[in-house]
């Protein structure tokens, strides 16, 4: 592994565009992210897709891993296992920071729910789908890079947003295979996952107020 660090002279940091814009950002599974001025954002699956690689690597180091840690086979394939897992983490990092940068220069403020991922990865099912997406990572990224550019940001309590109509506010249960809302009491229909977006931008708007 190779670091390369490069001096220059970037003159005078240009100010933040006054937008006065602001979003909401839903996480999720089926697309990592949806705004609430309809952005989606896909879920790139880090890990699955190196999932091959990584199986491969793993089955060859299982043939090798209780010889003497001397044995220059052991330690090439303990390597390649590492570079795997390097090479999710990179990507992972790369993409919560591109990701999170475009937001922060695009808006004002941004709100984001406030997720305990460790209380829902005891979920067996979805455990390691949660893990793949990063979204403490991503959340931390926004959170620093808001900071630094002096705009507002704000993480609430995400309950009902997926069950409260963004134009209405009338509550209707969903399962998570409703992916559509229809909202019963006003008509409005949107994507699940853009009708809680609005719902945590208002919060959020509603949170910084206070």
């Amino acid at each position: 592994k190779w670091f390369v660090s490069i001096s220059c002279d970037i003159g005078e940091k240009d100010k933040k565009p006054n937008t006065n814009s602001a979003v909401g950002i839903d996480v999720g599974l089926n697309s990592f992210a949806v705004t609430s001025d309809g952005q989606k954002i896909e879920n790139q699956r880090f890990f699955r897709k190196e999932e091959k690689s990584l199986a491969k690597a793993q089955r060859k180091w299982d043939k090798v891993k209780k010889r003497p840690k001397t044995d220059p086979t052991r330690e090439k394939r303990r390597k390649v296992i590492g570079r795997v897992h390097e090479r999710i983490r990179n990507k992972r990092h790369n993409f919560a920071h591109q990701e999170s940068r475009k937001m922060v220069n695009r808006h004002n403020f941004i709100a984001v729910e406030k997720l305990d991922v460790q209380e829902m990865q005891k979920n067996r099912r979805l455990a390691k789908s949660i893990a793949d997406v990063a979204w403490s990572l991503f959340r931390h990224c926004l959170e620093y890079k808001a900071e630094e550019a002096g705009i507002g940001f704000k993480a609430v309590d995400p309950e009902y947003t997926s069950q409260d109509c963004s134009a209405c506010g009338h509550r209707e249960k969903k399962t998570l295979s409703d992916r559509v809302h229809h909202c019963k009491a006003c008509g409005y229909k949107t994507d699940r996952d853009h009708n809680a977006a609005i719902n945590i931008l208002t919060l959020g708007l509603q949170r910084q107020v206070a």
